[in-house]
């Protein structure tokens, strides 16, 4: 078996796209520095809405099949090589947004038994063995229901990992500080009239957003490569977003900025720095004793 760096970081998500837009400066930091990072993705995402015309006739497995290649262009501009698709491609469809007729398939993952899916991530947990794991909150950042599945699948494996002696030193959740929301808004709204977009979303659109206190955790990549990386890893998923420059839209058409730091709660294991918690963290595996494995 192949020797893992010392450092190892496990990301979980919903949909191909979520891992560009909420930790694309994270991944590609950790990439570049030789951490070992492994993004697991629940569906991929057949059920989304399509933004270029010229792909609108793309549905259902179709659909996947090219948010799939999508994915893997994405993961190219972050420099990652491992990432997965949990218990194989189309193991678990798309979900659907919150109170469609999507949500009762069988084969979705909101109908998932979350102990069955959660062993399949044991298993990808075990083969990595990560000190860090990150996902959404219990909400799922906002709301939809693969969102909150991929939250309880994650949170259930790290506890069952635990058992089976693979423990995770610390668990994160994706958040974004009040303030720094409110500013970005605050721009977005002066610039708007200069850029490609006609209306501009708001505060509660942002996925995560939290008071400041909350906040544990932070990675910037202002003005670094990093930031680079993670907008054309965002530009990849072209059925999901369209960029231009410090802003982005979705579906919705309504523009948002570009996060490029990144911020997290940390929820399980201990938080370096100041004992008071006065002190943000720069680094998810700070505190943390690392060592190769084979």
């Amino acid at each position: 078996m192949t020797e893992l760096p010392a450092r190892r970081l496990l990301l979980v998500h919903a949909h191909p796209d979520d891992e560009s837009i909420n930790n694309g400066v994270t991944m590609a930091r950790y990439a570049a520095e030789g951490a070992h990072v492994t993004l697991v993705t629940c569906t991929l995402g057949e059920r989304g809405e399509v933004i270029p015309p010229e792909l609108a006739h793309l549905s259902g497995a179709a659909l996947g099949g090219h948010r799939r290649g999508e994915l893997t262009a994405a993961m190219r501009a972050l420099g990652v090589d491992d990432f997965r698709l949990l218990g194989g491609p189309g193991r678990f469809a798309d979900s659907g947004m919150t109170g469609l007729p999507d949500n009762d398939d069988p084969g979705c993952l909101w109908q998932a038994d979350v102990d069955r899916a959660a062993e399949l991530l044991v298993e990808v947990i075990r083969e990595v063995r990560p000190q860090v794991l990150v996902t959404y909150d219990p909400d799922g950042g906002y709301g939809h229901p693969d969102h909150i599945q991929a939250h309880r699948i994650a949170m259930r494996a790290a506890e069952l990992a635990a058992e089976a002696g693979c423990p995770i030193a610390k668990v994160y959740w994706n958040r974004v500080p009040r303030t720094v929301a409110e500013g970005a808004f605050a721009r977005l709204d002066e610039e708007l009239p200069g850029l490609p977009f006609e209306k501009a979303a708001g505060v509660e659109d942002v996925p995560g957003v939290v008071d400041d206190e909350r906040i544990t955790t932070e990675i910037r990549g202002e003005g670094t490569a990093y930031a680079t990386a993670k907008t054309a890893a965002m530009s990849a998923h072209v059925t999901q977003i369209t960029v231009a420059g410090p802003h982005f839209v979705l579906s919705n058409e309504l523009a948002q900025p570009v996060f490029t730091t990144e911020y997290y709660e940390l929820v399980r294991g201990e938080r370096a720095g100041d004992s008071d918690g006065g002190a943000r963290e720069s680094d998810l595996f700070a505190g943390i004793e690392t060592e190769e494995t084979p």
